[in-house]
């Protein structure tokens, strides 16, 4: 075959002579060839491309000098690409055929094959064309295999619902994820099922509308949440994210995006929301909700079905129940309530808890516009209702337990237009309904705000007044009976107005024991009390006892001994000069916790006196245990003397009981000769009141008793 034409034709010497061609075939990228059919592809002709396809020169290639091309042809390639070369050249038709090759450097290069067969007398004998290097296109295309199978893989396992939809609401593509959170079997039930999205999938239909709208104006949604139906019915939350689609014209062709089931998402949110404005005990709404909605009521203006009923209740001594049956049953006893109350109310109406036992109702009834005592009337029987409602037994603890409560109304608009000033009203109202004997309700009135203003105007001022030193003490004496002598005195708190004047004692005192600056202030007392009962002492005047007054709050207090303590260690008088004197209501404490305060305080060598005995509790049994060594007498009997055999009798009484238990009487606010002459025939020990003398500042007591010391012992005169 080496005389035929055709290898003299494609040989290497004639080729060189056409300069041009040359240039033309090295601008090719690739390989053209002429080789023969035989079991080498031996080759008669290459390009000098074959060096970058290949990475031999020609030479290398040529009449197999150094290897042939069926070598360089991938191992496992050769059988297909030989059969594929054979059949087309049996046909006639051209070469087309992808395959790998051995490059010089080791690697494999995919290569792509374009040729035709040459015949001699008929027969295929030779075969030219080109070959070019498509292995970055072929490592493209697997790319893009591999790609896409990872994006179906993605499609069809992802944990998110994935769809495609048309703009009018059809079902493009979805995946199996879809149709499991919507309750499908398989993504084409979920197709067939659904025709219009709008109308069968969401709750609100409007919902696929505003889907639509915003991701034609914004080209996209994220986290889109919305309500949808279930293939069973039942609903959930999604929220969606998608972006919009265009064809290559710039035409919208479709919607794709995901879709996550945040049900249980939404709920968690629902329970958080629902804790933070509900009461954990009795799920009735809080503070925070009931202010929301009295202020949703108030700022629109005046109600135009009627006025609106501020109803704050506050449960009579709840820390009793605590106290003696536990915490536990204490919320029994609120649950109830609660439940008493939600089931009380309209529709429309509002009960919340706002405290440990306190409770709001926001109640709509009509107004009566001609007669706003009529209207005042009717609220009230709404209010007498629940006052009944709520001293209903109640089973808690295996036991009945009846509760009352103190409550206290304002009412919109007449009151306030402002919600918090309608809750602090109520309250206000509420706390006189307490001190005015519980079990009964207020109406929050004019009078009543000036009434509190007052109280607080006057509570800076005691606070003022305690840090200025702005008190003082005067001393009222007291006198034997049987003698005349003065044998002590009374310190009594007085506060001298900025005009001079007293303000008194019935005015302020109250006040200081609600706020708790009875405590500081008692602590004074007691200081003031023993630097004059020292300045006294160091005057000569060491036998007149000095008797303070212990409010029950101070009593309680857990450093009272310290303080009385540190007060007597401060000076050097006989602790016997100090007397305390402790009022019935104190006996209402703890008795061993009340018998030991006493115990301590006694130990110290003070005197202590049961003051205003007979207008509280009058418990003999404490009176036979308590340390105590005088028995003061309330005033209230001594206003009875003169006109009330049966009063006379009890006062005879008590004088005989406590000279039996050997303690000291003394009797307070004697006034009349009458009144002393009846307490020195049955044997009184002691009297104090204006009938001897006024109370006095301390430099008129001292000489007071510079002048007794001179005179003879107080003369009765008739």
């Amino acid at each position: 075959m080496a005389d035929l034409n055709l290898y003299t034709v494609y040989s290497s010497t004639e080729l060189q002579r056409e300069p041009l061609l040359e240039m033309l075939l090295s601008e090719l990228d690739g390989m053209v060839y002429c080789c023969r059919q035989d079991r080498h592809w031996t080759m008669d002709f290459v390009s000098e491309g074959c060096l970058k396809l290949t990475g031999y020169p020609a030479k290398d290639l040529l009449l197999n000098s150094r290897i042939s091309y069926e070598e360089i042809t991938h191992i496992d390639d050769r059988k297909r690409v030989r059969e594929t070369i054979d059949n087309a050249l049996k046909k006639g038709v051209s070469i087309n055929v992808e395959y790998r090759i051995y490059h010089a450097d080791g690697s494999v290069r995919w290569v792509w094959e374009r040729g035709q067969g040459v015949s001699m007398d008929g027969y295929p004998s030779a075969l030219h064309g080109f070959i070019q290097d498509i292995t970055q296109r072929h490592a493209n295309e697997e790319a893009m295999v591999e790609a896409e199978h990872r994006y179906r893989s993605i499609f069809e396992n992802a944990i998110e619902g994935i769809f495609q939809t048309t703009t009018d609401g059809y079902y493009l593509n979805v995946n199996p994820a879809l149709a499991t959170i919507y309750g499908y079997e398989t993504t084409d039930e979920l197709q067939q099922a659904l025709k219009n999205i709008s109308q069968q999938l969401y709750v609100d239909p409007g919902r696929r509308a505003t889907f639509v709208q915003l991701m034609q104006s914004n080209g996209g949604v994220k986290n889109f949440e919305s309500q949808v139906f279930r293939k069973d019915g039942s609903v959930i939350w999604i929220s969606e994210n998608a972006r919009t689609v265009y064809g290559p014209n710039g035409r919208l062709l479709y919607f794709e995006g995901s879709v996550e089931d945040i049900t249980e998402r939404k709920y968690y949110e629902q329970r958080i929301s629902h804790q933070a404005t509900h009461d954990s005990l009795t799920d009735l709404p809080n503070r925070l909700l009931l202010l929301d909605r009295l202020q949703q009521l108030t700022k629109s203006g005046r109600r135009s079905d009627g006025e609106l009923a501020v109803v704050l209740l506050d449960l009579d001594l709840f820390k009793n129940v605590n106290d003696s049956l536990g915490h536990a049953a204490g919320d029994c006893l609120i649950e109830a309530i609660a439940d008493r109350l939600r089931k009380s109310i309209r529709d429309g109406d509002t009960v919340a808890r706002i405290g440990g036992d306190e409770f709001v109702l926001l109640l709509a009834y009509p107004p009566d516009n001609t007669d706003q005592t009529a209207s005042t009337n009717s609220l009230s029987q709404l209010v007498k209702r629940i006052l009944d409602i709520v001293q209903a037994p109640c089973r808690v603890a295996n036991r009945d337990i009846e509760v009352t409560c103190s409550v206290g109304v304002s009412v919109y608009p007449h009151d306030s237009t402002d919600a918090n000033e309608l809750l602090k009203q109520a309250d206000m109202a509420m706390y006189q309904a307490k001190e005015s004997g519980r079990n009964n309700y207020k109406f929050f009135t004019e009078e009543l705000n000036r009434i509190i203003t007052a109280n607080l105007e006057m509570e800076q001022q005691l606070r003022t007044a305690l840090a200025t030193d702005g008190f003082v003490l005067h001393y009222q004496p007291k006198m034997s009976v049987s003698s005349g002598e003065i044998v002590g005195a009374e310190a009594l708190i007085r506060w001298p107005a900025a005009d001079g004047q007293l303000i008194s004692p019935a005015r302020f005192i109250p006040l200081a024991e609600k706020t708790g600056i009875i405590e500081p202030l008692g602590k004074w007392v007691i200081e003031q009390a023993c630097a004059q009962l020292q300045q006294w002492s160091d005057r000569g005047f060491d036998q007149v006892p000095v008797s303070i007054n212990l409010s029950p709050r101070q009593f309680n207090q857990p450093d009272l001994i310290e303080t009385i303590d540190t007060a007597l260690q401060a000076h050097t008088f006989s602790p016997s000069l100090l007397e305390l004197e402790i009022t019935e209501s104190c006996l209402a404490q703890d008795e061993s916790s009340f018998l030991s305060t006493l115990n301590q305080l006694k130990a110290l060598g003070l005197q202590i006196a049961i003051d205003d005995f007979g207008s509280g509790y009058s418990n003999l049994r404490y009176l036979r245990d308590m340390p105590v060594d005088q028995l003061k007498i309330d005033q209230v009997f001594a206003r009875s003397i003169e006109t009330d055999k049966r009063g006379r009798d009890i006062y005879r009484a008590i004088v005989s009981m406590a000279h039996i238990l050997n303690l000291e009487v003394v009797a307070e606010g004697i006034e009349t000769p009458t009144e002393f002459e009846f307490l020195q025939s049955i044997g009184c020990d002691v009297i104090q009141g204006y009938y001897f003398s006024r109370p006095l500042p301390a430099s008129d007591f001292l000489d007071l008793l510079k002048a007794a010391q001179q005179q003879s012992p107080f003369a009765i005169t008739e």
